[in-house]
């Protein structure tokens, strides 16, 4: 009976220490969602963390004060705001162009770009899926990068953009994503000049090259304010081969 009754007291013993551990856990744990969320609930203060995350706009590289000089040296006539709203209303057009399932409304950027828009909506189809942009709305777009190579010179335009995203089947039923949560992101959008057609890849890019209106003569020098065969000035004309040629999500 005596080893009875001490196995019990060893027994509530060991119950009451495991319930000042838990309690001391649990008060721990609603000490540190105060401090962090301002709440005692572990959920709330995840869900306020969710949120918080959800509208909080993505950093861009903005290099745009190292470049944009380098780009003016060598194309005078270029105007940045002017290529920075073009930047942006391509890039809402493609989402939109996703969203409603159409890639006419994308009526800026190359063959190139929209042959992508077109593959993406046609891969959603048979897959299955549709793709949502609703709200669209950009925070920042800045210059992220200038290189010249085969024969392209590319500015990359990066902008900040938020929406509510989300996948569905055919039916409307979301497979991925929260329809009623913001969703944040960031984009590259590629702003190309072919500067030199003998360079370029891709055949159907040699569109985008600049011919004298004079001789026909192309040019391929950079920023050429010249026809070198018959000397016709060309340099008003050097803004408006400028083209773009893709749009992608970064991380």
């Amino acid at each position: 009976m005596v080893a009875v009754i001490v196995i019990l007291v060893l027994l509530l013993a060991v119950l009451f220490i495991g319930f000042l551990a838990v309690s001391a856990i649990r008060e721990k744990v609603r000490s540190f969602s105060r401090l962090a969320w301002g709440t005692d609930s572990v959920t709330e203060g995840i869900e306020k963390m969710q949120e918080e995350y959800a509208s909080t706009p993505k950093s861009v590289s903005a290099m745009t004060s190292l470049y944009l000089p380098k780009i003016t040296a060598d194309f005078p006539e270029f105007k940045y705001d002017e290529m920075k709203g073009r930047a942006e209303n391509v890039l809402v057009s493609y989402l939109m162009g996703k969203d409603k399932e159409d890639a006419s409304l994308l009526k800026d950027g190359n063959q190139e770009l929209k042959d992508k828009l077109r593959s993406e909506i046609e891969m959603n189809r048979a897959a299955g899926i549709r793709e949502h942009f609703e709200s669209v709305e950009i925070h920042r777009t800045e210059i992220a990068a200038y290189q010249k190579k085969q024969g392209r010179c590319i500015i990359t335009f990066q902008a900040s953009v938020q929406y509510y995203g989300y996948d569905s089947d055919r039916d409307g039923k979301v497979t991925k994503g929260n329809k009623s949560r913001l969703t944040q992101s960031k984009y590259n959008i590629h702003l190309i000049y072919i500067q030199d057609r003998n360079l370029v890849e891709e055949e159907r890019d040699f569109g985008l090259g600049l011919n004298c209106p004079n001789c026909g003569a192309p040019i391929s020098g950079l920023g050429a304010k010249v026809c070198e065969y018959c000397g016709t000035p060309v340099l008003e004309l050097n803004i408006k081969v400028w083209t773009f040629s893709d749009v992608r999500e970064v991380q």
